[in-house]
């Protein structure tokens, strides 16, 4: 099992940031570093696209159900950290995400 990467601060797609996370199967989560609430956490096949989702457009992509969260990063985007989680396939990305979900209490639980 891959560990956990350290916190880093989460791009911002004005500056041209890079965002740092596994092309293939990973989990990511999110804090707040003024409040170090726990916002967030997710897992995907391509970890870096699913995490590119979590700001709403024209600065992220993909889709999202959930518009206060993608406001939220962006409104807080000075205050977000986050950490990855490379994995070997999907299946383990998911373990990992739902163990997350059953130890830890997020602000977006979902």
């Amino acid at each position: 099992m891959n560990e956990w990467t350290g916190w880093k601060p989460f791009p911002d797609p004005r500056k041209n940031d890079l965002l740092i996370a596994p092309f293939g199967p990973g989990v990511y989560e999110l804090r707040n570093k003024k409040t170090d609430e726990l916002i967030l956490f997710g897992s995907g096949k391509n970890c870096a696209f699913r995490m590119s989702s979590l700001l709403p457009k024209p600065f992220g992509c993909g889709t999202r159900k959930n518009a206060k969260k993608r406001e939220y990063v962006l409104e807080q985007l000075l205050n977000i950290e986050y950490k990855v989680l490379a994995c070997d396939d999907i299946e383990t990305a998911r373990k990992q995400e739902k163990k997350l979900k059953e130890e830890r209490s997020y602000l977006f639980p979902t």
